[in-house]
């Protein structure tokens, strides 16, 4: 039986929610990768999948390549391709992987952005003043801020946790992370009693009808969205030495100054939920370098 694009396209999308597990923004960026695909060649919704070959697949990296796309984006689109290859191929759809042989730049890994201690110490210090009986949202906005700090947790995990997803006899908050698995993390007293405070004097101050076992709400009572905790971290680093980044600096930081302070590789892993070490080691070269920035300006002979 042949397939069309359009209706391959359709399967696989179930494949990657269901089977694979995928995050949202996962599926949503290879969805548009091969609607970009799609869009590239003009393929109508009765074009059969049969012609998608090796040669289509390179014409495409070429083409995005020519647009200015760096070395990540391609790599990205790569990935999406072969993926939809493969699985076209084990379906029964495609009699080859035409994505087996197609290859794509590496993308460039650059050091991932560090907030200082020093301007931690600031921002926690201002939502400190903010986090008052009689200011819901500043409560919210501290507790917010030392969790993702104290857990490296990424934003999504942080906007998806519910009341009953923290362990307070042992300090311990269950994240749910890319591919649907499971870690638990511990996080210290300062995460702790700003937890407390918020459900204490905050949360009860936002929670309407509806707002369900969302642990952290908007100020209309609905569960916080990642923009939103984008736009306060963003907001919050702007004016500080460090500069304006996005939230997920916050989880670079607790990796970066859990391995200056010590801690072990794999236990940082663990704590990032990263399913391979590779990734996580990428904390210690921003450790060496942020050693060797230090020699460098403290060392009289450096």
């Amino acid at each position: 039986m042949v397939i069309t694009f359009e209706r391959a396209l359709a399967d696989y999308s179930v494949f990657l929610g269901s089977a694979k597990g995928y995050s949202p923004n996962t599926l949503k960026a290879y969805l548009a990768d091969l609607q970009d695909l799609k869009a590239t060649f003009q393929l109508d919704e009765k074009a059969p999948l049969e012609q998608l070959n090796l040669e289509l697949l390179r014409d495409w990296l070429w083409r995005v390549s020519e647009k200015g796309a760096s070395k990540a984006t391609i790599a990205r689109k790569s990935a999406a391709a072969r993926s939809f290859t493969s699985w076209a191929h084990k379906s029964g759809h495609l009699a080859e992987d035409p994505g087996l042989r197609l290859r794509s730049p590496k993308a460039g890994r650059s050091l991932p952005k560090v907030v200082s201690r020093e301007s931690l110490d600031q921002i926690f210090g201002w939502l400190s003043t903010q986090a008052t009986t009689d200011n819901p949202n500043g409560l919210r906005d501290l507790a917010a801020v030392e969790l993702l700090y104290a857990t490296g947790a990424r934003v999504s995990e942080l906007v998806a946790l519910d009341l009953g997803s923290v362990d307070y006899s042992r300090n311990i908050v269950r994240l749910m992370g890319k591919g649907s698995k499971e870690r638990m993390v511990p996080f210290g007293q300062p995460a702790r009693d700003a937890l407390d405070n918020w459900l204490r004097y905050g949360r009860n101050e936002l929670a309407v009808e509806g707002s369900a076992q969302a642990l952290f709400l908007s100020g209309r009572g609905q569960r916080i969205g990642v923009r939103q905790v984008y736009g306060l971290v963003a907001g919050l680093l702007e004016n500080t030495t460090s500069g304006v980044a996005g939230p997920h600096s916050l989880r670079h930081s607790a990796a970066t100054h859990l391995l200056d302070g010590g801690a072990d590789l794999r236990a940082v892993q663990e704590l990032l939920g990263h399913a391979s070490l590779g990734t996580t080691q990428i904390y210690t070269h921003v450790s060496i370098e942020r050693l060797r920035d230090g020699y460098k300006n403290a060392h009289p002979r450096a």
